[in-house]
């Protein structure tokens, strides 16, 4: 074996939803098995139509509970909600006791959160000089403080597309862009009318080979069309959190030269800025905003004072899609004596729109199964699968698939790569699931500490 698929598989790592691709449906209908989601139909369904709402900007300012059983598949339709909304859609995932943090103050974390999931698409035009370097002579002078060294105090370059030819002279600016990023003739550059800043787009198609080299890593690029001069578009995708962070300048003069602790809070007065801004700039035509996902899994951790904060931040212009998920049933409120439905205020239940999730069949366990051993490489037996589902109906899901792998190195240890019945024997024997664990306490009650 090679070194280099050694390292490969020492790092490889499997996560417990690197399986779902997205919720497999067709036409808005959900596939018993698609997308590496298996049942929960009807959640599956409503998902979809959260997507489709969220795609048409039709979701900014509302929110989503996602409520049911451990090990019902919650997480996993957020995940393939993400799938869904691709990248270029903010999807921002945190769990419930994450805000508790000393460096910073509940609020202003889920602040931080809530502005990461919005995204700001920037439109922006520039005049730049394109083509391939047909010529380059770069000028050289004296030093002023060394005249015995030579620096470049100008260039000629020749651009050239497949309509036109112009050579242009340039000052020392352009040309430490030019020595920055090796250009050479032969090479297809932007040079920024405004800034002067050089961008190096890759090599030629068309230019001449000086050299042939077995492996190379510069791209090859077509020889541009048109004009030399032209307008080009920008489109770069940032978020509020990003455009806030640039705004506050954080770090004094103070911090750089004693090294005090930055001040992690951005000031409200920055982000009412960031906003004017952003409408200015949406007003323009120069931006759009994109409102992404919080996913926010153990809702129930969160305690009154931060969900009177979502509720009130629901109702922000700029405000993303939040998505809570808890497999709480009737509980207190944290922080209160209230007795409430997942452990949620009732003024803020009644603003969610909630997706239930159900208990797996056995078929659905099985299924499940398949495609988590699948993803983790675990070649199982007829038998083995068996038993792992009669596993996964008497105890749970999360059991089962928790001895996929250690059943698998069992079977490695008696040179075998197909995991049978009996090596799941032998890890069920091993690792005790939750009724056990329960049953080990009983035992031993008077011998562990309270």
């Amino acid at each position: 074996m090679s070194r280099i698929t050694e390292v490969t598989r020492r790092w490889e790592r499997v996560g417990a939803h690197s399986h779902i691709k997205g919720l497999g449906l067709k036409d808005g209908k959900a596939l018993s098995v698609a997308g590496g989601m298996v049942g929960q139909i009807e959640g599956r369904e409503a998902a979809g139509i959260i997507v489709e709402m969220i795609k048409r900007g039709k979701m900014a300012g509302r929110a989503v509970l996602l409520a049911g059983p451990p090990g019902t598949g919650k997480t996993a339709i957020a995940s393939a909600i993400a799938k869904e909304l691709g990248a270029d859609v903010p999807f921002i995932m945190i769990a419930a006791s994450e805000i508790y943090s000393s460096e910073m103050k509940k609020t202003e974390f889920l602040m931080q959160a809530l502005r990461k999931a919005i995204g700001i698409r920037i439109h922006e035009t520039r005049r730049v000089y394109e083509g391939m370097v047909s010529d380059l002579e770069i000028k050289t002078g004296k030093h002023p403080y060394n005249p015995y060294q030579q620096i470049p105090i100008g260039a000629r370059i020749k651009l050239k597309t497949r309509d036109e030819e112009r050579s242009f002279n340039v000052d020392e600016t352009i040309v430490q862009e030019l020595l920055a990023r090796n250009t050479a003739v032969g090479d297809v550059i932007w040079i920024d009318a405004e800034t002067g800043r050089v961008s190096k787009l890759g090599r030629c198609q068309e230019a001449p080979e000086t050299a042939k080299y077995d492996i190379e890593a510069t791209a090859k690029v077509p020889l541009p069309t048109g004009p030399i001069s032209k307008e080009k578009e920008f489109v770069y995708t940032t978020t509020l959190h990003t455009l806030d962070e640039s705004s506050a300048q954080r770090g004094s003069m103070f911090t750089l030269l004693f090294g005090g602790r930055e001040e992690r809070e951005i000031p409200p007065e920055v982000r009412q800025s960031v906003d004017e801004t952003v409408k200015r700039w949406v007003d323009e035509g120069k931006a759009e905003v994109i409102p992404g996902v919080l996913f926010i899994d153990e809702a129930s951790a969160l305690d009154i004072e931060t969900f009177s904060f979502l509720g009130r931040a629901m109702e922000g212009e700029l405000a993303p899609v939040i998505i809570l998920a808890t497999n709480r049933g009737i509980t207190k409120v944290k922080g209160t004596d209230i007795i409430s439905p997942h452990g949620i205020p009732i003024d803020l239940l009644d603003r969610l729109l909630i997706i239930t999730t159900k208990e797996y069949t056995a078929d659905e366990i099985r299924e499940i199964l398949k495609i988590r051993a699948l993803e983790e490489k675990v070649d199982l037996d007829d038998e083995a699968l068996n038993l792992l589902t009669k596993i996964g109906v008497e105890n749970s899901l999360r059991y089962a698939v928790q001895l996929l792998t250690p059943a698998y190195e069992v079977a490695m240890k008696d040179n075998r790569r197909k995991v049978t019945s009996k090596d799941v024997e032998r890890v069920k024997s091993l690792f005790a699931d939750v009724k056990q664990s329960v049953k080990y306490l009983k035992e031993y009650e008077d011998r562990l500490l309270k």
